[in-house]
């Protein structure tokens, strides 16, 4: 793959990449332990459902639209209630449906706003689409965002995985500084200061666990699911080692398949892994969508 060539695999490969990561993850979510897992699982759950939900939007909307994006995420979760959804996002949705604003159902069930990783886990579709243009990107993700967590950590961990996500599809050298540039919250730099640190140190997962966390707070997620795709040299070894801190294990094994599969496409992630995957071909196919819109340049 040539480096920094930006290729419709790579879009294929984030896409299938949060999926495989997901149903990875699935069968260690809540575990506290640091066995490792090979198998991906027969279902993906709501970060996978949602994210396709971003992807449905964009490519129906021709770009963000907020209020059709919040009903394509009802939607879905009406058709598919079962995916492990948290408690939150049915009491959104059960607010907007009531006629309260896309933007503005969060706020009055998290005061302050959610700092849950949510809106990271999902975000794969839009840092695909808005790749070209960094502070668009930001804006997009900042409001994609606030359909369910309106906190600015939660939102900007969304950004922060987008932006990882360009950075991979770059293949982006200076990653880590590019990252740490790009945030704005003081939180996430040093979060990325300790990714670097560990790096360098190559310390087991229980320090990994300690330092970056491995919970939903996007804050506690983001950062372990960069760490995991820097930390490794291929996709397979990226999710496997995601899924293996136990925690939120989907959750962070989605975001780092999203990274991961960006860098080394699709054509990197193990056949057996895609056969088994459920509605893989649908997956691909909203990738092929967010692909077209970045040719013609329509949002």
């Amino acid at each position: 793959m040539n480096h920094g060539k930006i290729t419709l695999a790579k879009f294929v490969g984030s896409l299938i990449g949060t999926a495989i990561g997901d149903s990875l993850g699935a069968g260690r979510e809540g575990f506290s332990g640091f066995k490792k897992v090979r198998e991906v699982g027969t279902r993906y759950t709501d970060d996978t459902a949602m994210m396709i939900g971003v992807a449905e939007s964009l490519i129906q909307c021709q770009g963000f639209d907020g209020e059709h994006m919040a009903k394509t995420f009802i939607r879905n979760y009406e058709r598919e209630p079962w995916r492990g959804y948290g408690a939150g996002p049915p009491r959104v949705f059960s607010l907007i449906k009531q006629g309260v604003s896309w933007d503005k159902a969060a706020e009055s069930i998290y005061p302050g706003g959610s700092f849950g990783n949510g809106a990271a886990m999902r975000i794969a579709p839009i840092g695909l689409l808005y790749w070209e243009d960094r502070e668009k990107l930001r804006e997009i993700a900042y409001k994609s965002s606030r359909i369910t967590h309106t906190h600015s950590l939660g939102a900007e961990g969304a950004a922060l995985e987008a932006y990882a996500i360009v950075l991979a599809l770059k293949e982006e050298p200076k990653f880590l500084d590019k990252l740490r540039d790009f945030t704005k919250l003081e939180p996430y730099k040093r979060k990325l200061e300790s990714v670097e640190k560990l790096l360098d140190r190559k310390e087991d997962r229980k320090e990994i666990v300690a330092e970056l966390g491995n919970g939903i707070e996007a804050l506690n997620s983001v950062p372990a699911a960069i760490y995991s795709f820097l930390a490794n040299s291929s996709f397979s070894e990226a999710v496997v080692y995601a899924a293996s801190l136990g925690g939120d294990a989907d959750t962070i094994g989605a975001m780092a398949g999203a990274i991961a599969g960006a860098w080394w496409g699709v054509t990197e992630i193990p056949n057996a892994w895609q056969k088994k995957l459920e509605n893989r071909e649908y997956i691909e196919d909203l990738a092929r969508g967010l692909w077209k819109m970045k040719e013609i340049k329509t949002y």
